[in-house]
């Protein structure tokens, strides 16, 4: 009941040198902020949030950072993959003057929410936060959704010279944006949340997975929440109570890593 479905890669496209998009056919119903475990065959089963939405067409975006994604940034159109889900819970999107603040490949996941948006006639304002300029992706797509798309980068290779964070808190002061909505490194989002007041805010949490159903307890933070079954999008209300949120995640081992230790 709970074994991947056999799908193929539809296409690929090379976002940066180490981010990738890959479609693939899928029919199920899904909406933004939910996920999928992605397996590889013969190397390893990974949760992937999905980045791009239509009836029949799914994507994911991802960056090369070990084994699996490795795997799966060199699988070409026709290979096989496995998909099991969709999991998790989506956004609320509430607001009328919403703010999305990425932070690395925090786009991926937040793209379909903004195009949402965009399609049910709201202003979204986009801060998409890289390293440097060659980390940007998804700049374009947005713009031509009808959103209004800010740069930052921390070498002050393009935009903003600095922090999403930063960018946004400025923002913040000057604007009336009634709802918050952010993917990205979590300190980040933490130190977005410290200062979201009032407003609507919702984050992504990304933790490691196995089951994804909610059973082994590997993506639990705080008093037994889940990331697989109670998130991985959570509210501010929510987040406030957990004191891992911005401070610890765990390894494959169940230890736990403090976030400013982690490569």
């Amino acid at each position: 009941m709970n074994a991947p479905r056999i799908t193929t890669v539809h296409t690929g496209k090379q976002e940066t040198p180490t981010v990738k998009t890959l479609t693939f056919k899928d029919p199920s119903p899904i909406v933004p902020g939910q996920f999928y475990m992605i397996w590889i065959p013969g190397v390893d089963e990974i949760p992937m949030s999905v980045s791009y939405i239509s009836e029949s067409i799914k994507a994911i975006t991802f960056r090369r950072i070990g084994d699996a994604t490795e795997a799966l940034f060199n699988l070409r159109k026709g290979d096989a993959i496995g998909l099991r889900g969709p999991y998790g819970n989506g956004f609320a999107l509430k607001g009328r003057r919403p703010l999305f603040i990425a932070g690395g490949t925090g786009a991926a996941m937040l793209a379909p929410a903004i195009e949402l948006i965009q399609r049910k006639k709201r202003t979204a304002t986009v801060i998409l936060g890289a390293k440097t300029k060659g980390d940007l992706f998804f700049e374009r797509r947005l713009s031509r959704a009808g959103a209004r798309v800010l740069v930052t980068t921390d070498d002050g290779s393009k935009g903003y010279h600095g922090f999403a964070s930063d960018l946004a808190k400025d923002l913040l002061k000057n604007a009336s944006y009634d709802a918050m909505y952010t993917c990205g490194p979590e300190p980040m989002m933490k130190t977005l949340l410290a200062f979201s007041g009032q407003r609507v805010f919702e984050a992504s949490l990304e933790r490691y997975m196995k089951c994804a159903i909610g059973l082994c307890g590997q993506c639990c933070i705080g008093e037994g929440v889940r990331v697989c079954a109670d998130g991985p999008i959570f509210n501010g209300k929510t987040l406030k109570t957990i004191p891992d949120f911005g401070r610890f995640k765990r390894d494959a081992s169940g230890g736990k890593i403090s976030f400013s230790q982690a490569p």
